[in-house]
């Protein structure tokens, strides 16, 4: 063998190496193999914040039926309301089922998301959806076991607005992740998907 044929071979052996090494601690660290948790597991958790009507919920109050939770706020210009509409639609087209399932909407900007203006603003939506707020340190403990990212973006003269993740988490009737929620699709489809977890 060369001394480049050697090299080549010994390049491609480092690299492929390095891959393997990268994949296994990416599936680590992703409870895929080792400890034997999901990442869904990862996703979720118990949280306790106010409703639209001032009262408390919490995760127990979803318990037996599947949920969708979509984070955002209700000064957000294009993405939440269009997302909310598509929710909306859904629930709509489940019929009677969609009192067997549930949908929460759980804002990133507390400061201005009051009980008061949620249920303003969730009235132009399916009344199966229901809101919540909280305290900062509440919204920032269930963004953390959400995997949520926000921040506040100061766009002059003392506004602002949030910068946010928009997924929509698809949970099971016991409270735990089972994938991110297409809405890219007919409501008739995304129902039809929802109605498998009930």
């Amino acid at each position: 063998m060369t001394r480049t044929a050697s090299h080549i071979l010994l390049v491609v052996a480092a690299f492929l190496g390095g891959l393997v090494l990268f994949l296994g601690i990416f599936l680590y660290a992703g409870g895929r193999f080792g400890a034997g948790v999901s990442t869904a597991s990862a996703i979720g958790g118990p949280f306790r914040l106010v409703d639209q009507d001032n009262r408390p919920i919490t995760d127990a109050d979803f318990k037996g039926k599947p949920f969708l939770v979509f984070f955002g706020y209700t000064h957000c210009p294009d993405i939440c309301p269009t997302t909310l509409f598509e929710i909306s639609e859904v629930l709509r087209a489940m019929g009677g089922d969609a009192d067997r399932a549930a949908a929460l909407f759980i804002t990133v900007d507390p400061d201005r998301d009051t009980p008061p203006v949620l249920k303003d603003y969730l009235s132009n939506f399916d009344p199966h959806l229901r809101g919540a707020t909280g305290s900062r340190d509440a919204l920032a403990a269930v963004e953390k076991e959400f995997r949520v990212y926000a921040k506040k973006v100061p766009t002059g003269n003392g506004d602002y607005s949030m910068d946010h993740s928009a997924i929509v988490y698809l949970m099971d009737k016991d409270g735990r992740f089972v994938a991110p929620f297409n809405l890219k699709r007919s409501p008739e489809q995304a129902a039809a998907e929802l109605k498998k977890y009930l």
